[in-house]
């Protein structure tokens, strides 16, 4: 069942993330082992299905790939992207032209397995901090060109997105801080600069940084790499004057005793960068 929370991708994003993709596949000569093997005019039908339990995320990627390669393959998704699977659950089935089924079916795998294993992994942070109120995030740690995407897939797993790029929102680290001259100086600055609907955030090594970011003004701090005792104390300190959200240090070890601090937000890197794929088949018999 498709979740809520999730956005309708906007179709020129999906349709170009998927043409770029082919391309790199096909080459300059496209798919010579199915055009050498396969007669013109097979019709062949395809099964993909899971292989191990996880959250599905990119099925509109894997899609695009089969109409782009051929508009008359026809693809019917059994299930929807947040859906959470067991092992032998059929997710879409394709039929059509066999040449160009099985010249997609790489780009689109490659899709639905990158992003399946960034919902299943974030799904699995989300359910270690049930019931805290703390959020997982995500970070720009994202592999080029596929940010979007992994950030959709995030939101798949029950995860909420961070800022997606470097102009939607202010986040002064501490090397912004060390060339600005400090905490209130880069926040000063900051503020004359964005505009009103711009939040700014800015990270902190320590308590005393914490305090003079609330004195200044900061809609949301990050806590960086403090442990649990001492963001404890922080959320004592802000008493709901700004969002507080805790980095660093977090896996799913310590993700649960960062959440029962009372940190509104905790952002790890983990769930873009170092989620296993998630194994899903394509199995193929011809009509």
């Amino acid at each position: 069942m498709t979740l809520a929370h999730l956005p309708e991708l906007p179709a020129p994003l999906v349709a170009d993330l998927v043409r770029a993709a082919l391309l790199e596949d096909l080459g300059r000569a496209g798919d010579i082992t199915s055009m050498a093997t396969i007669a013109p005019g097979r019709i062949a039908r395809a099964t993909l299905a899971a292989r191990r339990e996880g959250v599905l995320a990119g099925l509109p990627l894997a899609g695009e790939a089969f109409r782009q390669m051929d508009g008359d393959l026809r693809f019917t998704a059994h299930l929807g992207d947040g859906a959470r699977l067991v092992p032998g659950d059929v997710v879409a089935e394709i039929e059509g032209d066999a040449r160009a089924l099985l010249s997609a079916e790489r780009t689109a795998l490659n899709f639905l397995m990158h992003l399946s294993g960034v919902a299943s992994l974030t799904a699995r942070f989300v359910v270690a901090v049930e019931g805290t109120g703390a959020k997982i995030v995500c970070t720009r740690k994202t592999l080029p060109g596929l940010r979007w995407a992994e950030k959709y897939a995030v939101r798949c797993g029950g995860g909420a997105n961070h800022r997606f790029g470097l102009d939607d929102a202010v986040l002064i680290k501490d090397n912004h801080i060390a060339v600005a001259g400090g905490v209130t100086p880069a926040l000063r600055a900051a503020q004359a600069y964005a505009g009103h609907l711009v939040a700014i955030e800015i990270e902190v090594d320590t308590l005393e940084q914490l305090s003079e970011a609330i004195e200044a003004g900061a809609d949301a701090v990050l806590l960086d790499n403090m442990d649990a005792a001492t963001l404890a104390r922080a959320v004592k300190m802000t008493a709901g004057r700004a969002r507080l959200e805790a980095s660093g240090n977090v896996d799913l070890d310590t993700v649960a005793e960062i959440a029962a601090s009372g940190v509104d937000l905790i952002s790890t890197s983990k769930i873009t960068m170092s989620a296993p794929a998630l194994d899903l088949g394509l199995d193929i018999e011809i009509a």
